[in-house]
């Protein structure tokens, strides 16, 4: 699904199908003063003059009659220029602190006032540290300063706007860890699956299959209903960071969902996708009737290149914001201190070892919480048939096999994966149904494989090397236009352009990057082998459950609404009849009617 593409990429773009609800053509309107009875040719016939046609990211999950070659490019609501528009339409809430410490609103928020926060992934930083030679510590502080302070974004635009709260998905992470580990557990646990069929969020079938990549959930809903059922529950770290901020500050503030613009920096293109799915919206966590329009989690995603473009547009040089944290004056308190302890926390390692992988190490990190559970057990790592498929076993001090994991890069191993999931066709030759009872369970879904849990990602290598990440190309572009404002005539090549990046040079750019994800330095007391840790990995998990609990109590919303999502099967249109009931049900899952966006 991923591709590096942009709208002005669209030199590779295939129409849309027959059964896309957005029409590019139309008919020419006739006039009306035309004869009925005279025969038109076609050089009598003047095209309408018509706008261009706006596709969303909604409509394309409406349906999968569309053709395209990512379906990010058909996008006009999450982009660097919808950023600056928000900001410069919308007044700033103005925020204080009290006497007691506490942060409040300075009086009531009028409709047009809004408070921007934004969640930033990690290997957002691991790609601006490559482009421009720093640490991921230090392009921490960039993407800080940029976004918040006075040296930023707040330096222009209409209202001086910059984003009140920025958040790092690395630390929204740990509770998805510490709750893809139960999840795995729970299925593990036969009894409780059976008694868990009553619950709208049922736990997954084994194998479980990893939710946090859009591009796989899209191509699964869309093409594989059969492993619908196998895939995790569980929201992504982007979208639990919306359920989070938009619960936590509305509950706190006093203010609507609605009056929150939460903005997402993401490595993946796809990643718009999730932003714009209806399940991801307050009526999923909000009471019964008591909104009338969808708010959603995420309001707008952004990738690594379009945060490059977005330092542009507003003139920001980021390589001259200061690399250090952003004054106080511009980082204001968090509402709540609970919750603020844990956002912003120095006593944490933002480290990731080479064994988590560069996709946020849902795997290893199942198999070291089985492993802390088991003292003595032994954890086998083997490739599989490229760098992309690796299997883990992890082995008692007896030698028995506890627990059986894989991880999936890129969607040729990813047809590989499904192809092993997808039930038996029934035979029918004699004696075939006698044949299946005796196999019994070995015909069902997921036959071939003995894992307990996969890590599936559509892009090879990984979230690193997602399609909205900054490439050789774009970094060198940058490097030559900063060395241009130095006036650095040599750096950037007496003014020629530079030359385009070979296969070769790219591998080697990634592993720059991967470099820069693996080698975040922090401030924190634990290095990165204590992540790992049987006590560690315990003390985590027990404080994820406390702060789950916690977040579910002073909002009075149940824990399972917060965390947990659901799939659905998308059919395709082509060849089917559209009545007037296929286009209302359409329009219903494009968010048309009944609320949306």
């Amino acid at each position: 699904m991923s591709a590096i593409l942009s709208a002005d990429d669209l030199n590779d773009f295939i129409s849309p199908g027959v059964a896309c609800i957005k029409p590019v053509e139309k008919l020419p309107v006739q006039k009306q003063d035309e004869n009925p009875y005279e025969v038109t040719t076609e050089d009598k016939v003047q095209p309408e003059n018509q706008a261009p046609t706006q596709i969303s990211l909604t409509d394309c999950l409406a349906c999968s009659g569309c053709v395209t070659s990512a379906e990010a490019v058909l996008i006009s609501l999450q982009s660097h220029a919808e950023v600056l528009s928000i900001l410069d339409a919308h007044p700033a809430a103005p925020l204080r602190v009290d006497g007691q410490g506490s942060v409040r609103l300075e009086r009531p928020l009028g409709d047009e006032e809004r408070l921007f926060v934004v969640s930033v992934s990690p290997q957002v930083r691991a790609s601006l540290a490559a482009t421009y030679g720093l640490s991921s510590r230090q392009a921490g502080y960039m993407i800080d300063q940029f976004l918040r302070g006075p040296q930023g974004l707040r330096a222009g635009g209409k209202h001086g706007n910059g984003f009140t709260y920025v958040i790092d998905t690395d630390v929204i992470r740990e509770l998805v860890l510490a709750l893809t580990a139960e999840e795995v557990r729970e299925t593990a646990n036969s009894a409780r699956e059976a008694t868990a069929s009553d619950s709208k969020f049922t736990p997954p079938k084994k194998p479980i299959l990893s939710s946090a990549c859009p591009g796989w959930i899209c191509y699964v809903e869309k093409t594989h209903p059969h492993v619908l059922p196998h895939l995790s529950r569980l929201k992504s770290p982007q979208a639990l960071s919306g359920t989070l901020l938009k619960t936590v500050l509305s509950h706190k503030l006093g203010i609507r969902p609605s009056q929150i613009w939460h903005l997402a920096i993401m490595p993946c293109f796809d990643k718009k996708l999730e932003a714009s799915r209806e399940e991801l919206t307050d009526r999923a966590w909000q009471p019964e009737g008591s909104q009338d329009t969808a708010v959603r989690d995420v309001d707008c995603v952004i990738t690594s290149r379009e945060l490059l473009m977005l330092a542009s547009s507003r003139n920001v040089s980021l390589p001259s914001l200061p690399l250090k944290p952003v004054a106080s004056d511009y980082a204001p308190r968090f509402p709540d201190p609970t919750i603020e302890s844990f956002l912003f926390s120095r006593n944490r390692s933002s480290k990731h070892t080479s064994a988590f992988g560069t996709s946020g190490g849902y795997l290893y990190y199942v198999m070291s919480s089985y492993q802390a559970q088991h003292p003595g057990s032994q954890l086998h790592v083997q490739r599989g048939r490229n760098s992309d498929v690796m299997d883990y076993t992890l082995v008692s001090q007896s030698g028995e096999t506890i627990l059986k994991a894989g991880r999936y890069y890129g969607f040729r191993n990813i047809q590989n994966l499904v192809r092993k999931l997808k039930p038996a066709r029934a035979s029918r030759l004699p004696g075939a149904a006698a044949n299946r009872r005796a196999a019994g369970a070995v015909a069902g879904a997921g036959a071939g494989l003995d894992y307990a849990y996969v890590e599936v990602m559509a892009c090879p290598g990984g979230c690193t090397n997602g399609g909205g990440q900054i490439r050789l190309d774009d970094a060198r572009q940058a490097n030559v236009s900063l060395a241009q404002q130095q006036e650095q005539p040599s750096a950037a090549e007496g003014g020629q352009p530079p030359q385009k990046a070979t296969p070769h040079e790219q591998r080697a750019w990634l592993a720059r990057v991967d470099e820069a994800y693996f080698s975040a330095d922090s401030d924190s007391e634990f290095d990165s082998e204590a992540v790992v840790s049987g006590k560690s990995i315990i003390d985590m998990e027990a404080h994820a459950r406390d702060l789950l609990r916690y977040w579910s109590d002073i909002t009075g919303i149940e824990m399972d609404k917060l965390v947990y999502t659901t799939y659905r099967k998308v059919e395709s249109d082509v060849g089917k009849d559209k009545g007037a009931g296929d286009t209302v049900r359409v329009a219903e899952l494009a968010g048309k009617i009944g609320g949306g966006w």
